[in-house]
């Protein structure tokens, strides 16, 4: 069943708290690759969602109460949280191994995947061009990653995971945000990865010497919590439709993010993969925008 309809006029504030949570999730990748050759990656990622669990629970536990437990799909949300606990574990590994940009170009493919999914698994029809545009995005991908260059390894395929995992949590993430409390899925998310990653942190617990690293991994902590708050409250505000083509901006933060704090500036092959994945994804949304008016428009008698 439909989810009631979201406010037109709250699209700008929708579109301005996207582009602010992918802003944080480029900070997040960025520091993730900084630490990954200092900081066990388990650790890291217990950290990064135990930070994001208690940090919420101070916020909004005193103001509501038990009612923060409240959730008429419980099931979904423990989903939604392994979800994400499963995209992290991909993106922890990626970027260990990849440059920040390349990777987050690929992570980008996740609105087609979405499209596939729909198409193979929800019965939606796709249209001819939407398909193209996809094809498209996945030959972006094989330019990037080019199994037959020297230095290719099965590592430079981890991403691939994530844009399934993250492909799912999205989807979620949008059909929840219509009728849950925004706090509530927060909540949930933080707690779940907290007690998942739990049960590998005796194995994977290491003490840092230098407090930059604690820095890091408090940085890590505080980005991904305001980030996911904030799509959160983004889907909350306006369709996926909508906020679909700001999501290729954390493509220029990340570049950003790898140039200052790596001197990392993609080569040539490199840059026109990720220029076709952020045309065929934008030109996706912008299909998926056109359809879903055509859909809503009132016929004349």
């Amino acid at each position: 069943m439909a989810g009631p309809a979201r406010n037109t006029s709250h699209a700008p504030t929708g579109i301005a708290l996207l582009v602010a949570a992918v802003a944080c999730f480029a900070v997040l990748d960025t520091t993730t690759k900084f630490i990954s050759n200092s900081v066990p990656v388990l650790m890291a990622l217990w950290f990064r969602y135990a930070f994001q669990a208690v940090a919420t629970t101070i916020a909004v536990l005193p103001s509501r109460g038990m009612s923060i437990f409240r959730t008429a799909h419980p099931k979904f949300q423990f989903l939604r949280g392994l979800l994400l606990l499963g995209t992290s574990v991909f993106a922890f590994f990626s970027l260990k191994y990849m440059p920040v940009g390349e990777f987050t170009a690929i992570v980008m493919i996740t609105p087609l995947v979405i499209t596939l999914l729909a198409s193979l698994s929800l019965g939606e029809r796709v249209s001819w061009l939407r398909w193209v545009l996809v094809v498209g995005g996945f030959v972006g991908t094989m330019i990037i990653i080019r199994p037959s260059r020297d230095d290719f390894n099965l590592t430079m395929l981890l991403p691939l995971g994530l844009v399934i995992c993250n492909a799912w949590f999205q989807i979620l993430t949008s059909r929840l945000a219509r009728t849950e409390d925004p706090f509530t899925m927060h909540f949930y998310t933080g707690w779940v990865g907290t007690l998942a990653a739990s049960l590998a942190l005796p194995f994977a617990w290491a003490s840092l010497d230098s407090w930059t690293l604690w820095a890091c991994l408090a940085l890590m902590g505080f980005m991904g919590t305001v980030g996911h708050f904030m799509m959160i409250l983004a889907y909350g505000r306006a369709p996926v439709s909508t906020l679909t083509p700001f999501l290729y901006a954390q493509i220029g933060f990340a570049m950003l993010g790898g140039w200052i704090a790596f001197s990392h500036v993609p080569d040539q092959w490199s840059m026109l993969g990720i220029v076709m994945i952020a045309i065929c994804g934008a030109a996706g949304a912008w299909l998926a925008v056109r359809q879903s008016r055509v859909a809503i428009e009132p016929v004349e008698s």
